[in-house]
């Protein structure tokens, strides 16, 4: 027999519960946590209000202790028939209790009910994005410290440039993470809001305290008006998509780099045995695979922001059952997410950075732009110096000093990577 709380009295179609509900029972199961913390805060109000007892909320506090800790053994299910996290743990109360434990959803729907657990799920699926951001970009500012005096080639249309450096370049990518933790910070804030009290989004006529569950259940401060609380839904999950978005592009551009560094062509980094994969058929190849698969890992990743555009586009105002295919999609989003951050983390303990790369003699045109800024620093125009240096190109003159001198902020000698470090201490610091 199917349990839904909205039951009056009939048996929906199978077929039609079986299309309605769809994975949502499996994907629920992370929200459980959080339906029993948002639980426990809303009975602690209504106790408040006098729409509980003392004694009521002494007996019903304990009974979701138990759920809460048959959660966190994996003991917890949702059984077949109940339609998803909310009822499932109110019909174990009510299994239990008795009478009580119907009386939990007094003053809230499960409209701001799955708010909330997907506002205290998001919050904290955002840390650990945060943290695993943290350690990647600890790892890179280390290796940029390590490296900032090795030399490379830098590159613009894939042809060579100008000189560059390992510091550089580790450093790079730890700074582009601290653009990306602004949205990701932004997500976070966007998350961090108490939608409970909004009920199915036009509140409630109960005198529910919403200022005593946000500070219950910490968050910020709540949504105020209770028709935003509700159009908050799609809001955060989008502003969550577009901060992961960012991480993986940056992550994404990072793996393609490495691919190409890896390849015999370069040379500039190697990788452990180990930590490559080989051929069924050429026994001296060592693949990117680890790479190459989260290449195309952040490439998804990027296209969850636009998905959840296209699902929510043409919503009317309230709510509506679309919202719940959101779960199908950015769930798995913060899992890959944190994965492949620690996935990149892990495989950068492991890398080899080449020495003496610009020794070889391919190289050498590499330093002409060094050479004209020689002249015209003992007085050559600009253009004279340019020109002079271009016909040695032209007829096979030219000779490298191979000496750089770049001083300036954020330049081979002086890469900033304190300063960096404190850029990215400030945004972490909200997250801890």
């Amino acid at each position: 027999m199917a349990k839904q709380l909205w039951n009056k009295g009939f048996e929906p179609d199978q077929l039609i519960e079986k299309y309605t509900v769809g994975q949502d029972r499996e994907l629920d199961l992370r929200l459980a946590r959080y339906d029993v913390e948002g639980s426990r805060a809303h009975i602690t109000m209504l106790e408040s209000i006098g729409l509980l007892t003392r004694e009521e909320l002494d007996t019903l506090l304990p009974a979701l202790d138990d759920i809460a800790a048959d959660i966190e053994a994996g003991r917890f299910t949702i059984e077949p028939g109940v339609e998803d996290v909310h009822s499932q743990v109110e019909f174990l109360l009510t299994e239990r209790l008795g009478d009580i434990g119907k009386k939990i959803h007094s003053g809230r729907s499960r409209n701001d009910q799955v708010l909330v657990d997907l506002k205290l799920f998001f919050r904290d699926e955002l840390r650990r994005i945060a943290d695993a951001t943290g350690r990647l970009f600890d790892r890179l500012i280390a290796l940029s410290e390590e490296h900032k005096d090795k030399l490379m080639p830098g590159y613009t249309h894939l042809q060579v440039a100008m000189p560059s450096s390992f510091g550089l370049w580790f450093g790079a990518y730890a700074e582009s993470l601290t653009d990306d933790m602004q949205l990701l910070l932004a997500a976070y804030r966007i998350a961090n809001q108490n939608p409970l009290g909004s009920a199915a989004g036009y509140g409630s006529s109960f005198p529910l305290d919403r200022e005593m569950t946000t500070h219950l259940l910490g968050f910020d401060r709540p949504h105020y008006n209770v028709v935003a609380a509700q159009m908050s839904r799609g809001k955060t999950e989008r502003a969550v998509a577009s901060a992961i978005a960012a991480i993986a592009s940056t992550l994404g551009h990072m793996a393609m780099d490495l691919c190409m560094w890896m390849c015999p062509n370069y040379g500039f980094v190697t990788f452990p045995d180990e930590l490559t994969t080989g051929s069924s058929i050429m026994p001296h190849k060592k693949n990117p695979d680890v790479w190459e698969i989260m290449r195309g890992k952040c490439n998804r990743l990027q296209s969850v922001p636009n998905e959840l555009t296209v699902l929510t586009a043409n919503l009317p105002l309230g709510y509506n059952r679309d919202l719940q295919l959101m779960k199908d999609i950015i769930f798995p989003a913060t899992t890959s997410m944190v994965e492949s951050l620690e996935m990149a983390e892990f495989m950068l303990r492991h890398i080899t950075v080449k020495s003496g790369i610009l020794d070889d003699p391919r190289y050498d045109y590499i330093f002409t732009v060094e050479e004209v800024n020689r002249l015209v620093a003992s007085g050559v125009p600009f253009r004279d110096a340019y020109r002079k240096v271009g016909m040695e190109v032209q007829q096979g003159t030219f000779k490298p000093n191979r000496e750089v001198h770049h001083t300036h902020l954020g330049s081979i000698g002086n890469p900033a990577t304190a300063e960096i470090a404190a850029k990215m201490a400030t945004l972490l610091a909200p997250f801890r």
